[in-house]
């Protein structure tokens, strides 16, 4: 998915081997771009798994300035966080620890691959499945 600032930037959809750079779309928010092309916004479905060229680095932002803060790992999976909650960021960062990160905080520059796409549910079961796998905060 494409957060909802993102909504006026020409996007498409990930696939499987996609390499990704997280980017600064200039419209408030940071999200993921095929490596080659900066200006497209890739869209990621909830689910999808992720792996990084070295650990994942976000902005911190404090009463005290900016800093960085780090995952201790380099794969996580993707999720949408308080869906029900409109006109804030969605996107996030799950890491094998459960530690969650906002996709919108990552700094700028970092390589990913797109590792596995989530299973297309087939039935209705399945579906709902999904659904109550996403993030509710």
């Amino acid at each position: 998915m494409c957060d909802y600032s993102l909504m006026h930037v020409k996007s498409r959809p990930a696939a499987v081997g996609d390499r990704l750079v997280t980017t600064n779309f200039n419209t408030g928010t940071r999200g993921f771009a095929a490596a080659g092309d900066p200006s497209t916004a890739v869209c990621v479905m909830p689910g999808t798994e992720l792996a990084f060229a070295a650990e994942v680095t976000a902005h911190n932002n404090s009463f005290l300035g900016f800093s960085h803060r780090k995952s201790e790992h380099s794969t996580a999976i993707f999720r949408q966080h308080n869906k029900h909650i409109e006109r804030v960021h969605h996107d996030y960062l799950e890491f094998p620890d459960g530690k969650l990160m906002a996709l919108t905080e990552l700094v700028e520059g970092q390589h990913a691959i797109v590792l596995q796409l989530p299973a297309a549910p087939k039935t209705k079961a399945e579906a709902e499945e999904q659904r109550r796998a996403e993030v509710v905060g």
